[in-house]
């Protein structure tokens, strides 16, 4: 093929050309006359290097892409060893003159005879060459979508015009799919089919690879995914998906898609490129219009903060600054509030605990759902509008952020409610239920869904924590415990004994304690008290004592923090 033929082909025809097949090897001037005794279905298998027999057999290595070079004299007894260079992927056996009339081939492995010798070192050659080539043309047509991408990026082309571009690349519909596996935008699927493009999503997000941020930000290699029919009527789907990632973190997914009939092999691989290249540029966009995105939400969230502090000097100035957010002040809210704990060490603290409560805010999306994020020390506060009088409601979006939020911090963690506000300006009394029953939350060890109404308990004892009584009692159980007589750690050997009615050996376990332990833990907290703690009516007033200091404890802690802002 000349130089001339070249320039006139597609990119996908290149392709075709460039990459090595058995079939195409068969072409050249060193396989004349050459017969194929094996494998005849298998001509078109992709061949890349050569190894020699003997070196093929002395090692377990993978074949795949490997032409087994060997002269006729080693044939001889060798079914086994064919066998096993079968089960290894090898893509043929060339045989170096006349094979032995005995041999026995396996019918899958591709087998050729040379007409005429031509030497272990012209084949590797002749493979070598074809092989860089192939590798130089990925290469230049991975420089060519790279910049034609990044000129659309530069441009200032959003994702929706990238992901088009992505489609027309690849003459295949295309699409981008966020970190949750949620359709962002698509290009070349029919816009009237919604229902056959949500469940082909969902198909498709079943099958990426489920990892890890850090996993998949790590594993460049691209997926090839073969999807089943959505439904009777329809058909498979090949899917090529490179993951978007960009600054530390992973963005969701490129992907392109054959929708009819299997793709062949060099338009998978043109596929590959574009996807990998567009895995970069899309993530540099949807970067990009996230920190807009952030910028705008923080300073919202200063308006968010006075909103959960009733921090506002009239009515007029509610409203004012609410007109400008676009709150809508006579909805219905609640306050949900999430422990953040992102790593303080890091470079932007701030904007990864912005990112987490934008994260956090966006589970369970509905279209007349607002949700105002905002933080508050090391909380994620989100403020939701609500869309019916059922606690339901408001349960399933607590506990589907609170197993997000675990699944992305890998602990667990509760989310906190307040009680429902009609109009914004009541939105601090649901904050203030929200960081009490958090403290207590996080103190109980609770995940999931949480509110104040749930912590009955708690509630009765609201008026009593601030009495000189509760003060006393505090002081008079725990006081000595917090001077040198107890153990550092005497509130959790406490709670855990108390949650277990007494149960010494269930408390043990829970802690990761030896028995002997915690009974000597236990002794040496009554010698402290003055009080037998196996006894059930102290251990009801140290249960009390515990409970007053931690709701004392919380209360003050939120009306600090309101005091301070």
């Amino acid at each position: 093929m000349n130089h001339r033929q070249t320039e006139n082909m597609t990119d996908s025809e290149q392709f075709e050309a460039e990459r090595l097949s058995l079939r195409g090897l068969l072409e050249e001037p060193i396989f004349d006359k050459a017969h194929v005794l094996s494998g005849y279905d298998q001509m078109d298998s992709q061949v890349t290097w050569c190894l020699p027999w003997d070196e093929v057999l002395s090692r377990p290595d993978s074949l795949v892409g490997v032409v087994v070079y060997t002269r006729p004299d080693a044939l001889s007894g060798a079914a086994l060893a064919l066998k096993s260079l079968l089960a290894r992927g090898a893509s043929a056996v060339i045989v170096d003159g006349t094979a032995p009339s005995s041999t026995v081939w396996p019918k899958a492995l591709p087998a050729v005879e040379l007409a005429f010798p031509v030497g272990f070192t012209v084949l590797n050659k002749l493979l070598a060459e074809r092989a860089l080539t192939q590798e130089a043309h990925v290469m230049r047509y991975g420089v060519m979508v790279h910049q034609s991408l990044a000129a659309l990026l530069h441009r200032g082309a959003g994702v929706p015009m990238l992901v088009r571009e992505v489609s027309s690349l690849t003459s295949r519909p295309a699409l981008a799919l966020d970190v949750r596996g949620r359709l962002i935008v698509q290009s070349g699927l029919p816009a009237e089919d919604s229902e056959a493009t949500a469940a082909l999503v969902q198909s498709l997000t079943a099958a990426l690879p489920s990892r890890t941020e850090e996993e998949v930000l790590h594993a460049h290699e691209v997926h090839v995914l073969e999807l089943p029919p959505a439904h009777s009527n329809s058909v498979s789907v090949t899917a090529v998906a490179s993951a978007m990632h960009l600054a530390g973190r992973h963005e969701g997914w490129v992907v392109v898609l054959t929708l009819a009939g299997k793709p062949r092999r060099h338009d998978i691989a043109q596929y590959k490129v574009v996807v990998e290249q567009a895995g970069s540029i899309i993530g540099a966009e949807m970067l990009r219009q996230r920190s807009v995105d952030e910028a705008e939400e923080r300073a919202k969230g200063d308006f968010v903060q006075a909103l959960v502090h009733g921090n506002f000097a009239s009515d007029l100035d509610l409203k004012t600054r609410a007109e400008l957010h676009e709150i809508d002040l006579d909805l219905d809210y609640i306050v949900f509030v999430a422990p953040g704990l992102v790593d303080r060490t890091g470079p932007h603290p701030g904007a990864s605990m912005v990112r987490l409560a934008r994260y956090a805010a966006g589970v369970l999306p509905q279209v007349d759902v607002a949700s105002h994020v905002t933080v508050i020390g090391d909380f994620l506060i989100v403020v939701r509008s609500l869309r019916s009088e059922s606690q339901d409601e408001i349960d399933d979006y607590a506990n589907a952020m609170s197993f997000d939020l675990e699944k992305r911090l890998g602990q667990r963690i509760p989310v906190t409610h307040g009680r429902r506000s009609h109009g914004a300006k009541n939105i601090a009394a649901s904050y203030r239920d929200a960081r009490i029953a958090l403290g207590i939350a996080a103190r109980l060890e609770l995940s999931g869904s949480v509110s104040y109404r749930d912590l009955r308990g708690f509630g009765v004892l609201a008026v009593a924590a601030e009495s000189d009584e509760s003060r006393r009692l505090i002081d008079d159980i725990l006081g000595p415990l917090r001077g040198l007589g107890g153990p550092p750690d005497f509130e959790k050997i406490l709670f855990a004994y108390l949650a277990e009615a007494g149960n010494i050996n269930a408390a043990a376990r829970k802690l990761g304690l030896h028995r002997n332990t915690m009974i000597s833990k236990l002794d040496r907290i009554s010698r402290s008290m003055g009080l037998d703690i196996k006894q059930a009516e102290n251990q009801f007033t140290i249960w009390l004592a515990l409970r007053l200091d931690l709701l004392a404890t919380v209360r003050a802690g939120v009306d600090r923090e309101t005091r301070n802002t």
